[in-house]
């Protein structure tokens, strides 16, 4: 099947302002793709030229097989901005009914939609409730389900888990999954690593408009990885002879690291220190981050 996004190129300028200067990207059918950069890194400016909100300077693109602006595909496309304005004199049904009415979704499909989408963010009980008696968290959930009344085939989710607590995160998460699993593409931009971490699939980085590199998750988990020794009688030539599974080793009294290229090599290269006379007492592996990833490809000027 054709990718949900792809992209070759893409650029906008706004006068002598680049805002993206290199937009491409391939996102699958089916999967939560991470969207991750500082501030100032052009996210906000590609996401809306992906919705056809804007259109580019230069490059082309598609979604869902259409170009990029086409209002078939937008029919099957959710959104929930990270700054939302909604209509705070509405109530929570009265909301959803307006935004499905705009979908042209018909009245006996979008009644029990409503209820459905209530019940899954948790504010069935609050369907009367007035948008303006709504605390930050409660607004972040009806946005939510806005995004997915269409039942769409792909959706942005701009900082979805901001103002929530734990359990709104964890709730968010669980959707995420539940639509993952119904073979919808989620493309997540969140100043929450961990979150992104726990939810992707795979990830994107952004700097100054270009997208330097795609990865996926996984890697990181079967990837490279740190691991602190604590151990007693290391000589030159045991440490000479740890370079064979891992490197930037260093030996500081008792304690040694290393990076390994792979996890598989902790159960050799400790048999190893025991046969050659070192009395190992603990073994701490740390497994590369995706905020150590972060900060390896973008950098630490700026900020998410």
């Amino acid at each position: 099947m054709a990718n949900s996004i792809s992209t070759q190129a893409l650029r906008k300028e706004f006068g002598d302002k680049t805002a993206v200067a290199d937009l491409s990207l391939d996102v699958e059918r089916g999967e939560v793709f991470g969207f991750l950069g500082p501030n100032g890194a052009g996210k906000t400016t590609a996401v809306k030229m992906l919705l056809g909100l804007i259109s580019p300077t230069s490059g082309r693109g598609e979604v869902l097989g259409s170009p990029l602006g086409d209002h078939r595909s937008r029919e099957k496309v959710g959104f929930l901005p990270e700054h939302f304005r909604f209509h705070d004199w509405l109530t929570a049904e009265e909301f959803l009914r307006l935004h499905g009415n705009l979908y042209k979704i018909p009245s006996p499909i979008l009644t029990p939609r409503i209820g459905e989408l209530l019940e899954l963010v948790g504010l069935e009980n609050h369907r009367e409730k007035k948008l303006r008696a709504f605390s930050k968290g409660m607004l972040q959930r009806i946005g939510l389900a806005q995004a997915l009344l269409n039942e769409p085939d792909l959706v942005f989710l701009d900082e979805p888990t901001s103002g929530l607590d734990p359990v709104g995160r964890r709730l968010v998460r669980d959707i995420i999954r539940d639509l993952r699993e119904g073979g919808t593409t989620v493309f997540l931009n969140s100043h929450m690593l961990s979150e992104v971490e726990i939810t992707c699939d795979r990830v994107a980085f952004i700097r100054q408009g270009e997208v330097l590199t795609t990865n996926s998750l996984q890697s990181l988990v079967e990837g490279e990885l740190t691991v602190e020794i604590r151990a007693q009688n290391v000589n030159p030539a045991v440490l000479e002879g740890l370079a064979q599974w891992g490197e930037n080793i260093r030996a500081d009294g008792d304690h040694l690291s290393l990076t390994l290229s792979s996890e598989a090599d902790m159960p050799v290269m400790t048999r190893y220190l025991v046969e050659n006379g070192v009395d190992v007492y603990a073994i701490r592996p740390k497994q590369l981050s995706l905020e150590d990833l972060f900060i390896q490809v973008v950098g630490t000027e700026g900020g998410l």
